[in-house]
């Protein structure tokens, strides 16, 4: 099932929306259209967890890729570089799951 139908991203497009913000967790929504990606980024006080819900995700870390099916989960540990790509031509949605909260520490 498809929890993200509002995010419909053209090629090569980023969409995002948050899902829930509490003072100590940070969920967001990404759908990658074909061909998109998120930079890859690290967070120094958090740990963040991607949860691939629709289509196939290339998790970036560090120098490795990892292209993960949905359902799949992918732990970044603090300080992390991570990322993420749709290298197919369908629409691929994940959750960004932050905890603690960036900024809350």
């Amino acid at each position: 099932m498809d929890s993200y139908p509002q995010l419909d991203p053209d090629d090569g497009e980023v969409l995002d929306a948050e899902v829930v913000v509490t003072d100590d967790v940070l969920v967001k929504a990404f759908a990658l259209g074909p061909g998109a990606a998120l930079t890859p980024h690290e967070h120094a006080d958090s740990t963040n967890v991607f949860h691939v819900v629709a289509g196939t995700v290339t998790v970036i870390r560090g120098d490795e890729e990892t292209v993960v099916e949905a359902p799949g989960v992918v732990q970044h540990d603090r300080g992390v570089v991570h990322g993420a790509r749709n290298d197919t031509e369908e629409r691929a949605v994940f959750t960004a799951s932050l905890c603690p909260m960036p900024g809350s520490g």
